[in-house]
């Protein structure tokens, strides 16, 4: 089979291969795994929007790029460097695909001269101690709470208490939260880059989580967190992105991001706070780079120095 049909017969196929054999970065070395993991996973999310759309990898032109990178705008959160990671991804595909003759031309170029890179990196978002406090308050169960408070609850307790993403949440299984014994803990399964860990979980996140196993008992293979139609299909990101903004609201807490993001970042400060490590923290958050929080201490040393 040569090359062009390749690509329009089996694109993901062709694809991993010119990932772990040619494809390389701005700096002409080859992608790390775990890039090219995070890699696949977007190109597949462009081929379904282009699939969606009756067109291929051969045929796609500038229209296509202009709703795929809409549909992009709208699912991620403000100052994100999402839409030009897609735009460097697309526009080093593109340029592959005419060199081998899947294509005559690119039509990712225009786009990619209108872009760049953001002069540093958004400051994080989290919440202060003191509102941290408030949340953790806030997910308190009540004896008047019906299952669907309980649930919010719930979810906002895992994320504060856990700091796993809104991923990770999604396909967390009845068996991975233990609740018994002297130390609750939190088993979250390897995903992708992220790494097997195992998190304690805090005592305000407990009496939240126990409650919501009154409400909703489950079998060790059952979803923790099912869609509310009943199903063993995950809560979706919507009604999780929701069940955030709403409890970030009560508290009186309000910011460009009021995703699970948030969460996660607060429970990362809140530990380095407490006199983690770098390292220790990024294992909590199953990070193998510890950018994120180094990023996290550094708003730690500058509201010490603003005391």
């Amino acid at each position: 089979m040569d090359v062009p049909t390749w690509w329009n017969t089996e694109p993901h196929a062709a694809y991993l291969d010119w990932q772990a054999t040619e494809a390389s970065g701005a700096n002409r070395r080859p992608f790390s795994r775990r890039s090219i993991v995070q890699h696949k996973a977007m190109f597949e999310r462009f081929v379904r929007h282009l699939s969606q759309r009756n067109t291929t990898l051969a045929t796609f032109g500038a229209e296509h790029l202009e709703s795929f990178f809409d549909d992009v705008d709208n699912r991620c959160a403000p100052g994100t460097t999402t839409r030009l990671r897609y735009t460097k991804l697309i526009d080093r595909l593109s340029r592959h695909l005419v060199d081998v003759g899947v294509r005559e031309t690119n039509p990712a170029a225009i786009f990619v001269a209108a872009a760049a890179w953001p002069d540093s990196e958004p400051e994080p978002l989290f919440l202060d101690p003191a509102a941290d406090t408030a949340l953790q308050a806030h997910v308190q169960p009540d004896a008047i709470d019906d299952a669907r408070i309980a649930r919010n609850r719930a979810v906002v307790a895992i994320l504060l208490g856990a700091g796993i993403t809104a991923a990770e949440l999604r396909t967390t299984r009845a068996r991975h939260m233990i609740l018994d014994g002297v130390r609750p803990h939190l088993r979250v399964p390897k995903r992708g880059p992220r790494l097997e860990r195992i998190v304690a979980l805090p005592a305000f996140s407990t009496p939240a989580l126990l409650a919501w196993q009154r409400h909703h008992p489950a079998s060790d293979e059952a979803l923790l967190f099912p869609a509310p139609s009943g199903t063993d299909k995950p809560i979706n990101d919507v009604l999780l992105g929701a069940i955030v903004r709403d409890a970030l609201d009560a508290i009186g807490f309000t910011a460009p991001d009021m995703s699970p993001r948030v969460l996660r970042n607060t429970f990362a400060r809140r530990l380095l706070l407490a006199g983690r490590t770098n390292e220790e923290v990024s294992r909590f958050l199953g990070l193998t780079s510890q950018r994120t929080v180094t990023r996290l201490r550094a708003t730690i040393e500058v509201s010490a120095l603003a005391t």
